[in-house]
């Protein structure tokens, strides 16, 4: 018989089945979830998990939560965030993901989300279901012997200060400037309580021994919080020198002066010789703050924030757009969740997205569409690649100077 998918919500052994199967999901060693199953049952949010159960085992897991999601402009938006999704190897190619992503995507275009979203652990999964990459990042490793900083920098004084700070102090003043930098950060998503509690280490989910980070605290000269970095250092050692490396898990800034200060802080510290940079923003001013640029290596560079158009008025209607323009975009889906044509007609004042009968200027896919939507992509170099036909003359040019924007879209959080 087909395994049966049900909700695990209410349910405490259908809960626990579906946490050991995300585990063997994810290939984790099968005891893995044992020494916080009981912290998980007590922090999961189960409301929207779903399970495919063969027997009392749980084969398949899925869950959908909600999600603020900032656009271009600084527009919050909702958002149906996807995400501990597995199907255990036994049971794969047999439509299991295609029947919860079906069930959970129509509930979600019910509720009245503008767009799904979702962290794809593997590319080739997620664009027939709809999505597409909309924002993306890039890791530098930073060589502090080559950079050409002074390793003697101090904040100057009268710019504000730099400060060490624990996690009781984190858990206070996170949240709300986190609030301020991602309501101006397209792409950037809000944290839940139980980011904060996990970044800290005042709740641990994960297995094995915890390390304590480092949090610095930047306040601008009146005072006011408007950076946070968090990391940690190993403590490598070669020819009796130290040759540390500061590794960033999270580093988020609401102004170019304290995104500045927080690069040069972790470029200063004594017996650091690198800093990781983690997943940054591709546009990062790290590399512009280098005398050498060369420094930096890429480590890594790729997509991260994937995206599904749901309500695609609603998607484009609540952006901002930096230029005038009218654009007829013929939508596929499909799923018929974003399929139509939309009129988009677009000013700095504000724009509106609807149905129309008019002849379409670009065609597209749903999970194009979403490339486009945060501004992080071309539609002329999507026209190039024969992702998206043009079928007015300079349309695609006119789409990038509607939907391009000055800086990229980055979302700092993986769920």
């Amino acid at each position: 018989m087909d395994p049966h998918i049900r909700s695990v919500a209410g349910s405490r052994a259908d809960s626990e089945a579906w946490l050991r199967a995300v585990s063997t999901g994810f290939l984790h060693p099968p005891d893995a979830m044992a020494e916080t199953m009981e912290l998980r049952l007590a922090k999961q949010d189960f409301a929207r998990a779903i399970g495919a159960f063969d027997g009392d085992r749980c084969v398949a897991t899925f869950r959908s939560f909600d999600q603020e999601l900032t656009l271009p402009g600084g527009t919050v938006t909702s958002a149906n965030a996807v995400s501990g999704v597995t199907v255990t190897a036994t049971h794969r190619r047999r439509g299991l993901l295609s029947r919860m992503m079906a069930h959970d995507l129509a509930a979600a275009k019910e509720r009245g989300h503008a767009a799904a979203t979702l962290v794809a652990a593997e590319y080739g999964i997620y664009g027939r279901f709809g999505f597409g990459p909309a924002a993306g990042f890039t890791q530098w490793r930073v060589l502090k012997s080559r950079a050409g900083l002074d390793p003697r920098w101090s904040l100057p004084e009268g710019e504000g200060t730099l400060a060490f700070v624990d996690g009781a102090e984190v858990r206070k003043l996170g949240p709300e400037l986190h609030d301020r930098f991602r309501k101006g950060q397209a792409g950037a998503i809000h944290r839940p309580p139980l980011f904060w509690e996990r970044a800290t280490g005042e709740v641990r989910l994960d297995p094995g021994p915890w390390q304590e980070p480092f949090h610095a605290l930047y306040r601008d000269a009146d005072g006011v919080p408007q950076g946070l970095v968090t990391f940690t250092t190993d403590d490598r050692w070669e020819a009796g020198l130290p040759e540390v490396t500061a590794a960033v898990s999270s580093l988020f800034a609401t102004t170019p002066a304290a995104e500045a200060a927080l690069w040069r802080f972790l470029l200063a510290i004594d017996w650091v010789a690198a800093v990781d940079s983690g997943r940054a923003p591709t546009d990062s001013l790290l590399t512009l703050l280098l005398p050498d640029p060369r420094a930096a290596s890429v480590k890594e560079y790729g997509d991260f924030l994937w995206l599904r158009p749901l309500d695609v008025p609603k998607l484009l209607g609540e952006r901002g757009y930096a230029a005038a323009g009218r654009l007829v975009l013929d939508v596929k889906d499909p799923a018929g969740l974003a399929q139509g044509r939309f009129l988009l007609d677009a000013s700095p004042d504000g724009a509106t997205a609807a149905p129309t009968a008019e002849a379409a200027d670009l065609t597209l896919d749903a999970g194009v569409l979403a490339r486009l939507s945060l501004g992080d992509e071309s539609a002329v170099r999507l026209v190039a690649g024969g992702l998206v036909d043009e079928e007015t003359p300079g349309a695609a040019a006119r789409a990038d100077l509607l939907f391009r924007t000055s800086r990229r879209p980055w979302c700092p959080d993986i769920f």
